[in-house]
């Protein structure tokens, strides 16, 4: 029999918060996050739920080609971009637009004789990642305008704060330093990531790019993901392989760290941290048994985690357990471990088999 851990990826889901972002963005194009297999969704079933998106954008250059050959003909933008002139032909090859975001891609694409390269131009307003200071940009453009084997030129920037509440002012500086830069060029444009899509319209502009919200997480600490019409897009779910009954003053799991005050039922769950469960979720992280709301108990094991079956009704071995997803938002677990959705998600182990679905049932 096998281990019952399991992630079920609704593809509906994915679909639907898809659809609920162009009413967020009626007016731009979406370019679609898929990086990180698709935020650890798996890359080809996920572009196929997606594929009414106007674009898809992710880093792996392998990713890409494996799009390419799965018949996908979408506009493709790798998001760093290219790391050696041996890359440029397979980004002819395969119709691929890359990310310019320092000097040296600059020099690499005045030897390129690829013709037709189609490029995002990526100015640093602040966040202080990647991308050209307002002082070099004018000069970067003038480079890349002269440049014969460019196509087309997108102007691109990304947003530290956009999840804050409206009026921050790490924000507002961002994007008029970006509008101050770019209004005297006559070019397309990309801001919004998904907090941006969904608080701050004016941002939209020509390409907008989705991530977390398409695969149904709030972006915002103070809005669920129920509150954006989104549905979660990966249910982590398995079941109890073991019951143990405590007495007061008896503990569970590594360090003792958990001691019970009463007698209790416990339920030994057969998930862990390397099934990509966070370790350092706390003691009463949420989850769901037999569609009752119940905790975890104690350190989090690498196979294994304890919850509180002492209010559960019926509950017996075998029975189903959801970590996150449908009924548990996934925000709720990232809380409690003092991280974030996007890292639960991508973390996923490739041990917990992907079940495919348009709807989940467990």
């Amino acid at each position: 029999m096998p281990r019952p851990t399991k992630a079920y990826i609704d593809l509906s889901a994915l679909t639907h918060n898809l659809s609920v972002t162009r009413q967020y963005a009626p007016h731009a194009r979406l370019m679609s996050i898929i990086k990180a297999d698709a935020y650890g969704h798996g890359l080809l079933h996920t572009a196929q739920a997606l594929k009414q998106t106007d674009g898809f954008a992710l880093l792996e250059l392998g990713a890409a080609i494996e799009l390419r050959e799965a018949g996908y003909h979408h506009p493709i933008l790798l998001l760093e971009g290219f790391f050696s002139t041996k890359e440029l032909a397979l980004f002819k090859q395969y119709q691929l637009s890359a990310v310019i975001h320092h000097s040296e891609q600059v020099a690499m694409l005045s030897t390129c004789k690829q013709p037709a390269l189609e490029i995002f131009l990526k100015i640093n307003t602040g966040m202080n990642r990647l991308g050209f200071s307002p002082e070099q940009f004018p000069i970067v453009f003038d480079k890349l305008t002269s440049n014969q084997t460019i196509n087309k030129i997108t102007l691109m920037t990304h947003f530290a704060n956009a999840d804050d509440t409206i009026g921050n002012q790490s924000f507002l500086k961002q994007f008029q330093c970006f509008n101050k830069i770019t209004s005297a060029y006559n070019q397309p444009t990309s801001l919004a990531n998904s907090a941006a899509i969904i608080r701050h319209p004016e941002t939209h502009a020509d390409w907008v790019r989705p991530g977390i919200m398409l695969y149904g997480a709030s972006p915002f600490t103070d809005k669920t993901a129920s509150d954006l019409n989104l549905k979660p897009a990966m249910t982590l779910a398995s079941s109890i392989i073991a019951i143990q009954h405590l007495k007061r003053g008896d503990s569970v799991g590594y360090g003792g760290v958990f001691k019970a005050e009463k007698s209790m039922k416990i339920g030994i769950v057969a998930c862990g941290y390397a099934d990509g469960y966070p370790r350092h979720a706390r003691t009463n992280t949420p989850v769901l048994v037999n569609n009752q709301r119940s905790r975890t108990l104690g350190l989090v094991s690498m196979d294994m985690l304890a919850i509180d079956l002492t209010e559960v009704e019926n509950a017996q071995l075998n029975n189903p357990v959801i970590l996150w997803g449908k009924g548990m938002p996934v925000e709720k677990i990232a809380y409690a471990a003092d991280t974030i959705s996007y890292e639960l998600l991508c973390a996923l182990s490739s041990r917990v088999e992907k079940i495919l679905t348009n709807a989940v049932e467990i």
